[in-house]
């Protein structure tokens, strides 16, 4: 593996436009870095950022967000790019597997024809030489009767295969960097697994490198390599996954790996975080997860906590990690 990074983001900003005038940040001071064949999950609750991240990543942002920043890929910012450039770096080097496939696939078109339309555009491929590689593309992401299922449309496949779809279309252009956006999400376990050992056999095939975003710690414990932890728009720890999921350091990485589901002997209830993650436009003064913190010391309403590199590499957004001292509250 190549220690040039293929992906760098520094200091990225997402702000939405307001009716009267205004701006309201959503995403502040995110910041990773990627390699080729490396793999990134993005954790957190429902409303803490990570969809929009990827969305930033690959240009989608909606028309009201405003990104600002580096978002670099291979030594270019992508912010710096129009339309018309990101159209060629969509598909073609950062490929995507969205949340649901049955809303981001065309109902109107055969999922043959949606898988090859990105290689007639980007590779220059005729029609019929593109569906034939859509037709092999759709047996080695594991559908049978490839050559028959690609003359159907999204709705007469189940979820399971919509969702192999998703990721043939995402990598028959072979980028290199796959964002998958909660790539199981309704599932259930078998074919969830399925899906996963598919994504990990073909991302290592390629060499690609993977961001997988879940809700789920059991799936990014076994599929990636370093993990970012994301609430309320910001980043609260990153480090090697064995690390941040066995030995957190943020109170709400904590408070996440206590709520995973596990059989307890006494029968006793499910470890929840009290609250829920505030609206971006009703966040708490000082640190974001103040007001739902155990940890809660003073400081944490005065000030948000900067990002802390630690000794052993690891980021962390907390006031314990810069070593404040006081009584918790």
């Amino acid at each position: 593996m190549s220690d040039t990074p293929l992906i760098e983001i520094d200091s990225l900003d997402v702000a939405v436009r307001l009716p009267d005038g205004g701006s309201m940040p959503i995403l502040k001071d995110i910041g990773l870095t990627l390699k080729r064949g490396e793999t990134l999950g993005i954790v957190g609750e429902s409303g803490s950022g990570k969809s929009l991240l990827s969305l930033a990543i690959i240009g989608l942002l909606p028309p009201v967000a405003k990104a600002t920043g580096r978002i670099v890929l291979d030594g270019q910012d992508l912010l710096g790019l129009n339309d018309d450039a990101l159209c060629q770096i969509r598909g073609n080097r950062i490929g995507m597997i969205f949340q649901e496939p049955m809303t981001a696939l065309n109902p109107a078109m055969t999922v043959g024809d949606q898988i090859a339309e990105g290689l007639v555009w980007h590779r220059g491929l005729s029609w019929r030489a593109a569906r034939l590689e859509a037709v092999a593309l759709l047996d080695q992401v594991r559908i049978p009767d490839a050559a028959r299922r690609a003359q159907t449309y999204p709705h007469e496949m189940s979820g399971g295969q919509r969702q192999r779809v998703g990721i043939a279309m995402a990598l028959a252009l072979k980028p290199d960097l796959m964002i998958a956006d909660e790539p199981t999400t309704a599932l259930d376990v078998t074919v969830q697994a399925e899906v996963l050992d598919i994504l990990d056999d073909l991302t290592r095939e390629y060499g690609m490198a993977l961001i997988l975003v879940s809700h789920d710690l059991g799936v990014i414990a076994r599929m990636c390599e370093r993990t970012l932890v994301m609430y309320a728009g910001r980043r609260l720890e990153e480090g090697p996954t064995r690390q941040v999921l066995t030995h957190p350091q943020n109170p709400y990485t904590k408070g996440l790996l206590k709520a995973v589901p596990r059989r307890k002997p006494d029968g006793g209830r499910l470890a929840t975080i009290p609250g829920t993650v505030p609206g971006f436009s009703h966040l708490p003064p000082g640190c974001v997860f103040s007001d739902r913190c155990p940890d809660r010391i003073g400081l944490c309403d005065e000030r948000e906590p900067g990002w802390t590199v630690t000794g052993d590499g690891r980021g962390v957004r907390c006031v314990h990690a810069e070593g404040a001292e006081g009584e918790r509250r």
